[in-house]
């Protein structure tokens, strides 16, 4: 699957009202803790690949982001997993795999025609929206993408706002 997604910096309690005007439904909160694992064969700050073992409220699962497919987004390849968190630590390990840092963060989330809203509050960096939908291979990313910024427009978020750089190197840059 290919993951769209556009994140930028943004007041929830603004957001909501309008999420709330447009009729987009609440699914949950979710609490994030996040582990991210670099490779002995390549270095995935140079690769713009990312590795990460995610607990949300008790589960884990391992995620691998592929390099980004845009220079306006944080589109790309995305495959996950669950595994037990503990285990799967220790095999990236055992094999060679560090770990670059732990994001933790509350994720309040909303569904919206076939959109994934995200509203973010990250510990050390604030507050964020993230909107995302999932295609298929050989879908036309660039209609899905305009469609994620043109919703973004309508809660006053325009393009030049995206972030593309991950919370890890948010958190790293500091």
């Amino acid at each position: 699957m290919i993951e769209i997604e556009v994140k930028a910096r943004a007041s929830h309690e603004r957001v909501k009202e309008l999420l709330r005007e447009l009729g987009a439904c609440v699914t949950g909160v979710e609490h994030h803790c996040d582990t991210y694992y670099n490779a002995p064969h390549r270095d995935f700050s140079i690769t713009d690949e990312a590795l990460r073992i995610r607990i949300v409220n008790g589960h884990a699962v391992l995620t691998y982001k592929g390099k980004k497919l845009d220079t306006v987004s944080k589109t790309r390849e995305e495959f996950e997993t669950g595994v037990d968190a503990a285990i799967m630590r220790n095999i990236l390990l055992a094999l060679g795999f560090v770990e670059s840092g732990v994001v933790k963060k509350t994720r309040a989330l909303f569904e919206f025609e076939n959109f994934t809203i995200c509203l973010d509050s990250v510990d050390g960096l604030g507050e964020f929206i993230e909107v995302e939908t999932m295609v298929g291979p050989g879908s036309d990313v660039d209609h899905h993408r305009a469609r994620v910024f043109g919703f973004l427009e309508r809660l006053g978020i325009g393009e030049g706002d995206s972030i593309r750089v991950s919370y890890l190197e948010m958190l790293i840059g500091k």
